[in-house]
């Protein structure tokens, strides 16, 4: 077996360690919930490689990352459900098919026809995922086949919000729930109204008299917060990743300044540490607000 730039090669590989007679013992083990940690985990390190602009890293984790489609592929196609090549075929028709300004003939190649396909498509895909659902769904599975535990019906309420995955990260989670909700016109307009809101959840967080009540109280405090970073079209996640990212910076300043004064951070009043902390961000000041 030898390394190639035909992403073939790495559906063989994966066909290879997954071999129940010859592959290897870790991947034969493995299963669609077991691998979904590190599916998160990749796809959290390409997005760090981006932030720290390491083109060697990030060309390394996208490597990991397709390895995992690849993986759940491999695993679908051992079920009886779908191949890494549908995969594939799935994502270029939706591409070529949501682009008819791009791809189509000349009355739709044009910018101001694009979001009037939009809506329409989405529709006709909606409905064409509905039906293929439901063939598999009719479709006899073997009792001793692996595709029995996708023959189940998922349990949906129709409601709007089904759209929304649950194991979406919570910030992401809410900013796309406010957006579903939106749509029926259930949303503020205005930020004036959002901000008298956080001033309210406020108050309820500084009365709450016991642990749940307080951390019931966060909750709706953060969930405000990402309404009013909607409203001004700042996404939650990155603008959080952003302050941590200064906070990561101005705690290395302060263990240089306290290396420099010849005593660690720890054992330091908090005056002593919150002075080290001024000077960090003073020093820091090239780097954006």
């Amino acid at each position: 077996m030898q390394p190639s730039r035909d992403t073939q090669r790495l559906v063989e590989i994966m066909r290879a360690l997954r071999d129940p007679a010859t592959g290897c013992p870790w991947d034969i083990e493995q299963s669609f919930d077991t691998i979904v940690p590190y599916t998160i985990e990749e796809t959290f390190e390409v997005v760090d490689a981006i932030e720290r602009r390491d083109p060697d890293d990030l060309k390394e984790e996208l490597g990991d990352l397709l390895l995992q489609v690849v993986y759940f592929s491999q695993l679908a196609a051992e079920a009886g459900l779908f191949t890494f090549e549908d995969v594939v075929e799935g994502i270029t028709r939706k591409m070529i098919r949501r682009h008819p300004h791009v791809f189509g003939d000349a009355s739709a190649r044009s910018a101001r026809s694009a979001k009037g396909h939009w809506e329409r498509i989405k529709a006709d895909e909606k409905r064409e995922r509905a039906e293929a659902r439901q063939k598999r769904l009719d479709t006899p599975v073997d009792a001793g086949s692996a595709a029995v535990e996708w023959a189940v019906r998922a349990e949906t309420s129709g409601s709007l919000l089904d759209t929304v995955p649950g194991a979406l990260p919570s910030l992401t989670q809410a900013r796309k729930l406010q957006e579903k909700a939106a749509v029926v016109g259930f949303d503020w307009t205005e930020p004036e109204p959002i901000i008298e809101k956080l001033k309210e959840e406020t108050a309820e967080f500084e009365a709450a008299a016991t642990a749940e009540e307080r951390r019931d109280e966060l909750g709706d405090l953060l969930f405000t917060l990402v309404n009013l970073g909607r409203r001004f079209e700042i996404d939650p996640d990155t603008a959080l990743r952003g302050t941590i990212g200064k906070f990561r910076e101005r705690f290395r300043l302060m263990e240089g300044e306290a290396e420099k004064d010849g005593r660690e951070l720890a054992g330091r009043s908090l005056d002593e540490l919150e002075a080290l902390w001024v000077r960090a961000k003073l020093s820091g000041r090239s780097q954006p607000e």
